[in-house]
């Protein structure tokens, strides 16, 4: 009985959901853009946790901010995240090279060529930044063959079709459930493999390391396939700008030594976690102020 009820509870969410999505998609790209920071401020007023968890964040990261500035600055979160959340459900409806031209502009395309010429596969390192999940498009369409680490989410019917989203452009999307397997089997197809490296992962799977000066709990994963295959690492970031456009910023490559021992593994997950700090501070309101992150 329990799981026909649960059965039940998804197809309700699902339905609410697909109601969202409708109207996201029938909309005009920039009206539909402009209703998701109306829904960024009305998740504000209504997720006071979530607002506390932002707010306490952001006072820790930059101490020197006054509240008026921390307020702000919450309220510009929010409808950042409301702005992707909109963005996600209308990410398939980017077609091809028009598109890209219009939308997209990019510095360090000669990093990502470079990457791929190893042919070693390339670890795209990033973070839940600005649009993070846009590259299942960008990648493909630029032409470099590209899959993305996602976890599960707890409704099936919502998971399912943000996988077709995230697939739509040619990418693949990766289970990050005993993913390295498959980040491998990418890997070996001279494929990139992008993984956000900024979200709390349990103690027993993680190794601690600073991020805007607090321990946090990171996933030493890229690092120990970088260090053991020789793996080029290759940072990027998607920001969004003020007329709904986006910058691609691709940094140098970082290339790991082949080191042994979990010294070196914590030294160099701190190395990426700093690179991602770097990229959080270039636009602090993009980024995912509202998990818990920290967990002291």
């Amino acid at each position: 009985m329990a799981k026909k009820s649960s059965k039940y509870k998804y197809l309700f969410e699902y339905a609410l959901f697909l109601l969202l999505a409708g109207i996201a998609r029938s909309l005009p790209r920039t009206a539909a853009l402009r209703f998701g920071e109306r829904l960024g401020d009305l998740s504000r007023r209504l997720q006071k946790k979530r607002v506390a968890t932002a707010a306490e964040n952001l006072r820790r990261a930059y101490p020197d901010k006054s509240p008026a500035e921390i307020e702000r600055e919450v309220q510009a979160v929010f409808r950042h995240l409301g702005v992707s959340g909109i963005e996600m459900l209308r990410l398939d409806l980017f077609k091809g090279r028009a598109d890209l031209d219009a939308c997209f502009s990019f510095t360090g395309l000669e990093h990502l060529e470079q990457a791929y010429a190893m042919r070693k596969g390339v670890l795209l390192l990033s973070g839940h930044i600005g649009f993070w999940e846009v590259g299942t498009f960008f990648m493909p369409a630029l032409g470099y063959p590209a899959d993305f680490v996602a976890k599960r989410m707890k409704n099936p019917y919502v998971d399912r079709y943000f996988e077709q989203l995230r697939e739509a452009g040619g990418g693949r999307s990766l289970e990050s459930k005993k993913g390295a397997r498959r980040i491998l089997r990418s890997l070996g197809e001279n494929r990139g493999v992008a993984v956000l490296l900024d979200q709390h992962i349990t103690r027993s799977e993680a190794v601690a390391v600073d991020f805007f000066g607090r321990q946090a709990w990171t996933t030493p994963i890229i690092a120990q396939i970088a260090m053991k295959q020789g793996v080029p690492i290759l940072p990027i970031y998607v920001y969004r700008t003020e007329d709904f456009r986006y910058q691609v910023v691709i940094e140098p490559l970082i290339l790991l030594d082949n080191e042994t021992g979990q010294e070196a593994v914590t030294r160099n997950t701190a190395l990426l976690t700093e690179n991602i700090e770097q990229a959080v501070r270039r636009s602090p309101t993009q980024w995912f102020w509202v998990h818990r992150r920290w967990r002291d």
